[in-house]
This record gives C-alpha cells, sequence and structure tokens, in this order.
C-alpha cells in the first residue's frame, strides 16, 4: 500500500514538472526566458516551447503587434503665454523584447511621461493660432522625436496624434469674442465691397445709356439735316424748275405777242388793255395778301406804263427775257 502511495506522488510530480517544461506561445507573442536568473538570449517563439523545469523561468511575454497609448491631457503653456490643455494618442509596437524588458523598468509609464514631456516641449515653441493651423506638423515632430527616443527601449512609434487642444475658458471666450469681431468686420466689407459694385454697375449704366441716348440724339441730328437738307435742295430744284418752265412760258408768250402786233396792227391796243388787267390783278393780289395791310396805287403811273408798252411796239423790238429762243 505504501508503494502504491509513492508511486502516485511520484506520477503526479513528474507530471507537473512536465507540465511545466511545456511552454505555448500564442502567435504575435514572443517570451524571454531566463537560465538560473540569468539571460542568455534564449527566446520562446510562437508555437510549442519545452523549458527546463526549475532552472528556466519566462520573466516576460509580450505581444508584438501595434498597441495603442493614450495619453491624458495635460496643460502647456504656448510661446504667447497662452495656457492650453492636450492630449494624444500613439501608435506603438515592440521590435527588441530584450531591450523592452531590460532597458527600462516600466516602458508605458516611461513612454508616457516622454510623450507628456515631448508635448510640452512642442507647444512651448508656437503661438495659440499655430497649435491649431500646424497640428499636422507637430504630429510629425512629435513622431520624429518620440522614434529617436524609443529606440535604445527596442520600441517603434508608429504613429502620433495630437487629438484635443483645448484653451482656458477665460481664452476662448476671447477667442469667441474675437471671431464675432472678425465675422462682424469680414460682413461689414463684403456688405461695403457689395454696394460699392451696386454704385459702380448703376453708375456704368448710366454712363452707357446716356451714351446710347446721346448717339441716338446724334444719329437722329444727323438724319433730321439730312433730310431737311434733301428736302431744301429738292426744294429749290423745284423752284428753278418751275421759274424755267415760268420763263420759258413767258418766252413763247412774248414770241406770239411780238408775231401778232407785227402781223395785226389794231392788236397793240390789245396789248395794253391785257397790261392794264394784268397790273390791277397784281394790285388786287397784293392787296389781299395777309402780310399786307395797305397798299399805294399812283393811278398816274398806269398811263405812263402803257405808253412805254407802246413805244416798245412802235419800235418793233422785241422783248429779251432769260429762256427767249428768237
Amino acid at each position: 500500500m505504501g508503494d502504491l502511495f509513492g508511486l502516485l506522488v511520484v506520477l503526479v510530480l513528474g507530471g507537473s514538472v512536465a507540465a511545466n517544461s511545456v511552454k505555448i506561445v500564442n502567435q504575435s507573442d514572443e517570451a524571454l526566458v531566463e537560465t538560473l536568473g540569468k539571460y542568455n538570449g534564449k527566446k520562446l517563439t510562437p508555437g510549442l516551447n519545452f523549458t527546463v523545469p526549475f532552472i528556466d523561468r519566462v520573466v516576460s511575454k509580450q505581444t508584438v503587434r501595434e498597441r495603442v497609448l493614450d495619453i491624458p491631457p495635460q496643460q502647456c503653456i504656448t510661446r504667447d503665454n497662452v495656457s492650453i490643455s492636450v492630449d494624444a494618442v500613439v501608435y506603438w509596437r515592440i521590435v527588441d523584447l530584450e531591450k523592452a524588458y531590460y532597458k527600462v523598468e516600466n516602458l508605458q509609464s516611461a513612454m508616457v511621461n516622454l510623450v507628456l514631456t515631448q508635448v510640452r516641449a512642442e507647444m512651448g515653441k508656437l503661438e495659440l493660432d499655430e497649435t491649431f493651423t500646424a497640428r499636422s506638423e507637430i504630429n510629425e515632430l512629435l513622431l520624429r522625436e518620440l522614434d529617436i527616443s524609443t529606440d535604445p527601449w527596442g520600441v517603434k512609434v508608429t504613429r502620433v496624434e495630437l487629438r484635443d487642444i483645448v484653451p482656458s475658458k477665460a481664452v476662448q471666450e476671447s477667442m469667441e469674442l474675437q471671431m464675432a469681431a472678425e465675422r462682424r468686420k469680414r460682413a461689414a466689407v463684403l456688405t461695403s465691397e457689395g454696394e460699392r459694385e451696386a454704385t459702380v454697375n448703376s453708375a456704368r449704366g448710366q454712363a452707357e445709356s446716356q451714351i446710347l441716348a446721346a448717339e441716338a440724339r446724334q444719329k437722329s441730328l444727323i438724319l433730321d439735316a439730312e433730310a431737311e437738307q434733301k428736302a431744301i435742295v429738292m426744294k429749290a430744284q423745284a423752284v428753278r424748275q418751275e421759274q424755267v418752265l415760268r420763263a420759258q412760258a413767258t418766252s413763247e408768250a412774248m414770241q406770239v405777242i411780238s408775231k401778232a402786233l407785227h402781223s395785226d396792227p389794231t392788236a397793240a391796243q390789245a396789248l395794253q388793255f391785257l397790261v392794264a388787267q394784268g397790273y390791277l390783278e397784281m394790285g388786287l393780289k397784293i392787296g389781299s395778301s395777309d402780310s399786307s395791310k395797305v397798299m399805294f396805287m399812283d393811278p398816274r403811273s398806269i398811263p405812263a406804263a402803257l405808253e412805254g408798252m407802246k413805244a416798245i411796239v412802235s419800235n418793233g423790238d422785241t422783248p429779251s427775257y432769260p429762256g427767249n429762243l428768237s
């Protein structure tokens, strides 16, 4: 009975020792093994691994996948002495587990403090307005500085992002007032520019309208002058033609009268009667004209005119008139 109990104890202890000697490492993980308290470069890779019981000991087991380090908000002072609260997020992974375990005691705490220091240093180089507009540049600077600083720890920083940059309440109120003033200023500028453009367009339209009206008046005056000139020319031509025709008619009439006087001696008396009648009719027309009010006629001038005509006829001369064909 005692031998059976001893056998069971040996089997249990042997199974426990065998179980402790088998180590299974998951994918994307690594483990460091110390032999009798000393690290001799032995690492456990993903899969099934065996260690020496009571001699080998797994001192660190970490993932080599990328991790996210959340940086809590911290107070920073900008170059223009403005207090702001900044938080960030850092993406990193272990590339050398040996350095990450033996070069620094608490890797994550060391990284948090390092990021906080770098963020304060970079924020102190910028003014408040630059912290909002140059966020990409700040992220690149932090990434470069942190990657250099964490290289001795076997850590690779892959990305740094500033999440929130929050000024103090007083600064926020002053910024809101400043932005409101800027908006009012832009609105006033835009309103004045719109009014100026409207005034310019209105003046330009009036000028163009006046120019068009002046050109229209000029063309109208030119057309009126040309029409009036043509009317005057046509009227003068008509008067000239009328005078020519009248002169031709008078010439022909005088030729007929002259022939009649030569052929018939008694025609002189008839001619005297016609001249007297024409003289009287001319007086009547002058008296009936609207522009004539009083007409003085000397009856004694009639016989003298008749005697003159009689002398011309008795001498046998033919009066010369424009258009006389004889």
